[in-house]
C-alpha cells in the first residue's frame, strides 16, 4: 500500500527559480513527446521506451534539454503514456475521449523523481526541518510534520509549486501489508460492530444509528472568494498588481478546499474508528453533477473524495468499507422492502403496506447497512440496534463545525 506523505517545501529564492525554470523545460518535453506520439498513424505510435531512447536525439536537437535530469525527464515521458492509456480504457468503456492538450506556459507545475535522483538528508541540524536533494535542481528543506522515513524507503518524490505560490514536496512510500491491522472476521462481527452511512445535501452523512452531521456552511468562504475576484477583473491583466491579486484569489478557492478536506479526513477518520464495518452507497457522481440543479452543492460536498478517503483509512485502521448500489435504497421500505416513489422534497418515510414511518434519510441508511451486511456475508440480528437507539422523531444532529480535531464528532 503506497502512502504519500505531503510536506510544506521552504526553497531559497536561487533554488525556487531553478525549480519553475525546470518545471518550464519538462513542459516542454512532455509537449514533444505528445507532439511525437501523434505525428505517426495509430498503429505504429512509439511506445514508452521508444521515446525513452529518442531523449538523446532531443537533447541534440534542444540542448537545453540537457539541464534537467534525465530520470526526470524519462518519467514527464511515462506520465504521457500513462494519460493516453487512461484515455484508451474510458474510450473502451463507451466515453468520448480526444487527445492530449497541449499545455501553455504555467500550466504544468510540478517534477516527479522515481526510485533516483533524490536524497533526504535527517541531519540538518535544524528542528522540523529535514534537507531534500533533487538532481539538478539542488538542495530544498522541508517541514517534517511527522518522522519521514529514510531515502531507500522512499518510492517516488514530486515537488510542486501550487497557484498561490507555495511550493510542496510528496513523498510516496511503500507500507508493507503485514504492517497494516489485520480486519476483523465478518462472522465475529456484532450489530454495535457496523454502520450504514447515507450520503446527502441538507445532512452530509445520515448513518444507520440516527446520527446525523451537516453540511458544511462555506457561504463566508464563498463571499471572500467572489470578492476577491472582482478585485482582480479591476487589475490590468498581466501587471505586478494584478499577479499580487491572482494569489489572493488563489489562496480564497484554497481555503474553500482545505475546509472541506479538512473535514472530511476527520469524519471518515471517526467512522473508521468507531466501527468494524462501514456500509456507503455506491454513488456516480458525474451524471449527478451534469444533470441536477443542485450541481454546486453536490461539488461542495465532494463525495468521490469522500469515499476514496473512506477506503483509504479503513485499510490503515482494519476496518470493512462496503461500497453497496444506491439504486432505490430511499424507495425501499427498511422494515418490509416495499418500494415507495417519493420526491426529493417529501423528507418522511411512510410505508404504505406496513406503515412504518421515520426519516427518508434514516430508511436509506438502514437499508445501505442491510445490503453492506449481506454483501460482506455478516450476519444481521432481527431487532436491530437503530431502532432502539434513538426515536426515529428525534434524530441527533451534529454541526459541521463541531467534528473535533480528534475526529470524533460531539452532539
Amino acid at each position: 500500500m503506497n502512502v504519500t506523505l505531503r510536506c510544506r517545501a521552504c526553497p531559497d529564492e536561487e533554488t525556487a527559480s531553478e525549480a519553475w525554470r525546470h518545471i518550464e523545460l519538462h513542459r516542454q518535453i512532455r509537449n514533444h513527446a505528445v507532439r511525437d506520439y501523434y505525428s505517426h498513424e495509430p498503429g505504429n505510435r512509439p511506445s514508452s521506451f521508444d521515446q525513452h531512447n529518442k531523449l538523446t536525439d532531443w537533447k541534440q536537437r534542444w540542448p537545453v534539454f540537457k539541464d534537467v535530469s534525465a530520470h526526470a525527464a524519462q518519467q514527464t515521458i511515462s506520465e504521457v503514456h500513462k494519460n493516453i492509456k487512461i484515455l484508451r480504457e474510458k474510450r473502451y468503456k463507451g466515453c468520448k475521449t480526444g487527445r492530449l492538450k497541449w499545455q501553455g506556459s504555467g500550466e504544468r507545475r510540478s517534477v516527479a523523481y522515481q526510485s533516483e535522483g533524490y536524497d533526504v538528508n535527517h541531519t540538518t541540524g535544524r528542528d522540523g526541518y529535514v534537507s531534500l536533494r533533487l538532481s539538478k535542481i539542488g538542495t530544498i528543506q522541508i517541514r517534517a510534520h511527522r518522522d519521514l522515513p529514510p531515502t531507500e524507503s522512499i518510492k517516488r518524490v514530486v515537488l510542486k509549486k501550487e497557484v498561490t505560490g507555495e511550493w510542496f514536496a510528496c513523498l510516496v512510500t511503500e507500507r508493507p501489508d503485514d504492517s497494516l491491522p489485520e480486519k476483523p472476521n465478518p462472522d465475529d462481527l456484532s450489530p454495535a460492530d457496523w454502520v450504514g452511512v447515507d450520503l446527502g445535501i441538507q445532512s452530509y452523512i445520515h448513518t444507520s444509528d440516527n446520527l446525523a452531521v451537516d453540511t458544511l456552511d462555506l457561504s463566508d468562504e464563498y463571499d471572500r472568494y467572489a470578492r476577491e475576484q472582482r478585485k482582480l477583473d479591476r487589475k490590468e491583466y498581466g501587471s505586478n498588481n494584478w499577479e499580487k491579486q491572482r494569489q489572493k484569489v488563489a489562496k480564497a478557492k484554497r481555503r474553500i478546499k482545505r475546509v472541506v478536506l479538512d473535514f472530511q479526513h476527520k469524519l471518515t477518520t471517526w467512522l473508521v474508528r468507531e466501527y468494524d464495518m462501514v456500509a456507503v452507497e455506491d454513488l456516480d457522481v458525474k451524471p449527478m453533477m451534469e444533470t441536477s440543479q443542485s450541481a454546486k452543492n453536490k461539488q461542495d460536498a465532494s463525495w468521490s473524495r469522500f469515499l476514496t478517503l473512506l477506503e483509504y483509512k479503513g485499510e490503515l485502521h482494519g476496518t470493512h468499507v462496503v461500497k453497496v448500489d444506491s439504486a432505490g435504497t430511499t424507495k425501499e421500505c427498511s422494515r418490509c422492502g416495499v418500494k415507495t416513489d417519493k420526491p426529493i422534497w417529501v423528507r418522511q418515510h411512510s410505508c404504505p403496506a406496513c406503515g412504518h414511518e421515520e426519516d427518508r434519510d434514516l430508511n436509506a441508511a438502514k437499508n445501505i447497512l442491510s445490503r453492506g451486511c449481506k454483501q460482506l456475508g455478516a450476519g444481521r440480528s432481527e431487532s436491530t440496534p437503530v431502532e432502539t437507539a434513538l426515536p426515529t422523531f428525534t434524530p441527533s444532529r451534529v454541526n459541521a463545525k463541531r467534528v473535533v480535531e480528534a475526529g470524533s464528532p460531539e452532539a
